[in-house]
């Protein structure tokens, strides 16, 4: 297959003034062909969407190359054109003025424009529609708009960034089914497709490859082809065999160097040494989530299909993960090939008394959050076992930026609360420590 776009040793850092760079993307090798339909999937704030804008050429990256048809690219990419989860139409533009701005700075006659235009409309099912505006029409053919604007120009790649989330169910999957028929039918002439999705089905059902990052800074942790024939039956074994293969690459503990679990802000704590790496964000998940969550995997049984848990659960994956990778992390679970199961302690808090439960939280959180750990020594070893919360959250944000480590600080005063590790004055802004545990 020809190759259409490639991306080597690509990162992307941004620095707030004052504050170290905050990685966002890390040595990122990819390369797009010809007939692909490539789906690319991982946490929430790892940088699809940044990487999808490097793609385009709307950011440039702060290291390495993009290149589209074997020569980088200087600015917007030319063979380009993209598809956002938001519509992003003009309302005062009737649907037919939307699509021809696709077709803006193009060496076209004002009558080529429009015959192109008018096409595109009859292509994705808006033909009579051309005079309506976009509040005169639904949702679904909102996006149908979004999606012709981008065709119009006959991009060598389409990118869709989220572009179906915004919908409602049955909306969503009509208007995936009817891309996926112009894309197979080749009624379009756009050459590949990348699609930026937190939907593993979603993957599954449309792309021929899965590229699944990592949490930030975002790696490229597998590529994964996707070997299904066309039509895609949801239903089947095999369907469902490639959605517990992701959603089992999703969950699991990321390994780092010698293979150890990279798991809290810096690593896991190891008897009080702890092992310097990328900054990781924590999952942004209370402590009462995960007690939730825990009673309700003890109700499932030894061992439950992470797939068939989330629809159990009628969870979003963008609020499922989160638990799951929170879980993991202290150790109350673990995933393995798919599926989801307590460890033995896990076992232990889903049926502990409120007390019991904060005591395993402590120790689980102590011995597996390595920030917490260096936090909670010391405020302990302070002469008044009392310091600013500012001191943390400035080491937070030289790694993480200011926005993050805000977020992120919030978070792990909660835990570390719930475990009676600290007491927190508002309106001192200062956290002592708690001997009451």
């Amino acid at each position: 297959m020809k190759q259409l776009l490639s991306l080597e040793k690509v990162n992307q850092s941004f620095r707030i003034k004052g504050r170290e760079a905050v990685t966002i993307l890390k040595d990122i090798n990819l390369s797009f062909n010809e007939g692909e339909f490539v789906a690319i999937l991982g946490p929430s704030g790892a940088g699809k969407s940044t990487l999808l804008r490097i793609i385009a050429g709307l950011i440039t990256p702060s290291q390495g190359t993009v290149s589209y048809l074997g020569k980088p690219i200087i600015g917007v990419n030319p063979g380009i054109a993209m598809v956002f989860q938001s519509f992003a139409l003009f309302p005062w533009l009737t649907i037919l003025d939307n699509v021809m701005l696709g077709l803006e700075g193009k060496e076209m006659s004002e009558k080529e424009k429009l015959e192109r235009s008018m096409n595109i409309l009859d292509v994705v099912g808006l033909d009579g529609f051309e005079s309506a505006f976009p509040k005169e029409l639904s949702g679904g053919m909102r996006q149908r708009v979004g999606i012709g604007r981008a065709l119009v120009s006959e991009p060598d790649i389409l990118l869709m960034d989220e572009a179906f989330s915004a919908l409602d169910i049955l909306t969503a999957e009509n208007l995936r089914r009817d891309l996926l028929d112009l894309w197979l039918e080749k009624k379009i002439p756009t050459k590949a497709i990348i699609l930026v999705t937190h939907g593993i089905e979603e993957a599954v059902y449309m792309a021929d490859r899965a590229v699944i990052l990592s949490t930030r800074p975002a790696t490229v942790r597998t590529n994964l082809p996707i070997l299904l024939p066309r039509w895609r039956e949801r239903k089947s074994t095999e369907f469902l065999t490639y959605v517990d293969k992701i959603y089992s690459l999703m969950t699991n503990p990321e390994t780092v160097g010698n293979g150890d679990a990279a798991s809290g802000v810096f690593g896991a704590a190891d008897g009080g040494r702890q092992q310097r790496r990328e900054p990781v964000l924590l999952p942004n998940v209370t402590a009462s989530a995960l007690t939730g969550f825990l009673e309700l995997l003890a109700d499932s049984g030894e061992k439950t299909d992470l797939y068939k848990l989330a629809d159990r659960f009628i969870m979003d994956i963008k609020d499922f993960f989160p638990l799951v990778e929170f879980s993991n992390l202290l150790r109350f679970s673990a995933v393995t090939e798919g599926d989801i199961a307590l460890t033995e302690d896990g076992k232990i808090f889903a049926e502990a008394s409120v007390l019991e439960r904060k005591a395993l939280f402590k120790q689980h959180i102590l011995d597996n959050v390595a920030f917490i750990h260096e936090m909670a020594q010391k405020i302990e070893n302070d002469t008044d076992q009392k310091m600013d919360i500012d001191y943390f959250q400035e080491q937070l944000a030289a790694s993480i930026g200011d926005e993050n480590a805000e977020k992120q600080m919030d978070l792990i005063i909660g835990w570390m609360r719930y475990a009676e590790l600290i007491t927190y004055d508002d309106v001192s802004e200062q956290v002592s420590f708690d001997n009451s545990l």
